[in-house]
């Protein structure tokens, strides 16, 4: 009977849920899953995500002299203001952490977030973004020192000793901050402004998610897994519209929380098989939204707010205020994030069936070789420190762009913005470019799914107009936003710094045979998400071209009925005359597969075993190449910026007055073409005029993108 009992008090003992929802699974992992976990761990410690032991005494160290800086800084405005010698003795501010730093996910060369809170008559507004800038800016070990007052959360940016700092201050309604102040107790925010609680509220969220994950050592080493896939596959960038730290830290948790007893390896993959199945805009949650009618804050809840309606991802924080994390998500990102999903859980099934590796779910995407158009938005400043600041105000617009064309085409075309920036190592003038591959929306509405022609030129005016309302722009601060095809994407963004060859299946090979993710043989990067024929499909989803890609072409097969093939191919990647694949030299060229010298061909601008039948000039159909698009596989030229913009204007072309497209540039783009080459050919100095009052001009510009 007592034994009875005993077991009773046992099965009716409450036990501790993680979570708005019971576990989907309370299974262990097996002796694979731990194997597989010691690989996965394996690769994280290759690719340096962990930080050596001399940096993370550095990066204390640094801690401690921001907080005695703010504390002197307290006491300074103290004694000014003229309270007694108690207050002023007393006077104290505290340095609290959060983000990667807080969660213990940071890696070598990442950035601090930080947050200082201080008494209530420090104020935000003159004595943090004025007093304290300037003693910072008087300190010999802070450089790149950048207040952003009008952000969203105010932040100072710097770098102290070279360790890259986000610094926030909160004011809280105390006199005195005691050096135990417990953040996370919700008495903190009385009395504070919005800004204030959005500040103090970075703090809060990361002691709840570390109080709210079974295993939190688990959680560690899978979020920082998920981290660098995200980096890896061009998905980890809150300002571009992707997510964030907070964002993937706030979803591993959850796959935490429903797998309590699971391994990393395990949750990597569970990751990918909850999402890719779940319903957005559904909100990922780890706690209950709830509402403090003292306080008064506004909380998320699409039923009363309108705005939390139209949020296509919320990701919910589980501090009070409860508040969407991933409003930055567009429909645009969301479709690339969802795909990427897609991808990595068949990657995942794979590795659990021993198909396959981890190192396959890690390879990057190709984003240069999945789209037929892009969109270039080259950003450039005289100077080094302008072009940081313009750098980052035109990054911080950059989601705005990707918005304005979803609205401008009423979704019909879709957009996937690339979150790194690229430099041209040739050109001389400080600048960056950033990248937009465009695609059509074939699930649009039947009448728009046929659209072949989508005219943007408006959309990047307003564009344009909005990133030069810059309150701190100058004179010598460009933007250039122009059309490229992905034959005319510049060698610049590749790793290797030139465009590497189409792979060559060799001459009668027969069926394609599949192959597993992480494979090489492939003919892209493993798990790359490209399919063998080079049509460029994103990995995990929509096939963007239908027939496969002729190789060396970057047409689709087919495209151009009762035309032949140029022989003027790549070397290796020739047609023959049953329509596959050459056996490694070109047809009709006199030589030996696997012979002869690759050479640049002056007619089309690529690297070939021998000249193709084009002249100078000429596009595919034997036209003057201004109207269509330059052979030139780079736009930049040897001459810096001022060959970019001349071919920026050729590769666009033009629309006549009734819309319609002509097949030769008109005489105004012809005229500028000439004189621009001209210009670029000659070694006079002659100062021209400012080319972003010709860009931004309608008539001239034309982002007519033809599918």
């Amino acid at each position: 009977m007592v034994q009875s009992c005993e077991s009773t008090t046992e099965s009716s003992a409450p036990k501790k849920q993680f979570g708005i929802t019971r576990p989907i699974s309370l299974a262990g992992p097996t002796r694979g899953d731990l194997l597989r976990t010691a690989e996965l761990e394996k690769i994280l410690v290759e690719a340096g995500l962990y930080e050596s032991e001399e940096e993370a005494i550095k990066r204390k160290e640094v801690l401690s002299e921001i907080e005695k800086i703010c504390k002197d800084w307290v006491k300074q405005l103290t004694e000014q203001r003229g309270y007694t010698e108690q207050i002023f003795e007393d006077a104290n501010a505290v340095i609290f952490t959060f983000g990667s730093y807080r969660l213990g996910v940071h890696g070598p060369g990442a950035d601090i977030d930080t947050l200082c809170v201080g008494p209530s008559y420090v104020n935000r507004e003159e004595d943090f973004f004025i007093i304290l800038h300037d003693i910072l800016m008087e300190n010999e070990e802070v450089s790149e020192l950048q207040p952003v007052p009008d952000a969203h959360v105010p932040v100072m940016k710097f770098k102290f000793r070279g360790i890259s700092i986000d610094l926030l201050y909160a004011s809280v309604s105390l006199l005195i901050v005691p050096q135990d102040l417990n953040i996370s107790e919700e008495s903190v925010l009385c009395n504070v402004d919005e800004a204030t609680s959005r500040s103090l509220n970075g703090c809060r969220v990361a002691d709840q998610i570390l109080r709210l994950v079974p295993h939190v050592k688990n959680f560690r080493t899978t979020l920082r897994c998920l981290k660098y896939w995200a980096k890896r596959r061009g998905v980890y960038s809150n300002v571009t519209g992707y997510l964030g730290g907070v964002n993937w830290a706030l979803m591993v948790a959850r796959v935490c929380q429903l797998f309590p007893k699971a391994s990393p390896s395990m949750l990597v993959a569970r990751f990918f098989r909850v999402f890719t199945q779940w319903r957005w805009p559904n909100p990922v949650m780890l706690t209950e939204i709830e509402e403090n009618k003292e306080l008064g804050f506004t909380v998320w809840d699409p039923r009363k707010y309108h705005t939390d309606k139209k949020h296509l991802m919320p990701i919910i924080t589980p501090a009070y205020p409860c508040m969407n994390s991933s409003y930055n998500v567009s429909a645009s990102t969301l479709r690339v994030m969802c795909e990427q999903f897609e991808h990595a859980n068949e990657v995942c099934r794979s590795v659990e069936l021993n198909n396959a590796s981890w190192r396959g779910l890690f390879e990057p995407f190709p984003f240069f070789e999945v789209y037929k158009n892009y969109l270039q938005v080259e950003v450039v400043a005289a100077y080094e420190e302008d072009h940081r600041l313009w750098k980052g105000w035109v990054e911080s617009r950059f989601r705005q762009l990707t918005l304005k064309i979803e609205r401008d085409t009423s979704q019909q075309l879709q957009c996937h913005p690339y979150p790194s920036e690229f430099t041209d190592p040739s050109k001389r003038l400080p600048h960056c470019a950033y990248f937009m591959g465009l695609a059509r929306n074939d699930s649009a509405a039947p009448a728009a799914a046929g659209q072949l022609k989508f005219d943007i030129r408006d959309t990047v005016d307003e564009f344009r107009a909005d990133v030069f309302s810059y309150l701190y722009w100058k004179p010598q601060m460009e933007l250039f936003v122009s059309h490229l095809r992905r034959k005319n994407i510049p060698n610049f963004v590749f790793p290797e710094g030139y465009k590497r060859p189409r792979p060559v299946r060799p001459a009668g090979a027969g069926k394609r045979t599949s192959v597993s993710p992480g494979s090489e043989e492939s003919g892209s990067p493993a798990g790359g998400g490209t399919e063998r024929n080079g049509s460029g499909s994103p990995a995990g989803g929509r096939n963007l071209g239908k027939r496969p890609m002729v190789e060396g072409s970057g047409e689709p097969d087919g495209q151009r009925p009762g035309k032949r093939l140029s022989t003027g191919s790549p070397a290796g990647g020739s047609i023959g005359k049953n329509g596959s694949p050459a056996g490694g030299g070109e047809e009709g060229s006199g030589l030996p597969a696997g012979k002869g010298k690759r050479r640049i061909c002056e007619g089309c601008s690529e690297e070939r075993m021998s000249p193709c039948k084009k002249r100078v000039g000429e596009s595919r159909n034997g036209s003057p190449a201004g109207g269509g698009e330059s052979r030139n596989g780079s736009p930049a030229g040897d001459d810096g910026l001022k060959r970019v913009e001349s071919v920026e204007l050729v590769t666009i072309g033009d629309l006549n007055e009734n819309g319609s497209a002509v097949k030769e540039p008109s005489n105004t783009i012809e005229a500028a073409l000439k004189a621009h080459t001209a210009g670029s050919n000659s070694n006079s100095e002659t100062p021209e005029k400012p080319l972003r009052h010709v860009i931004s001009n309608s008539k001239i510009l034309n982002l007519a993108l033809h599918f």
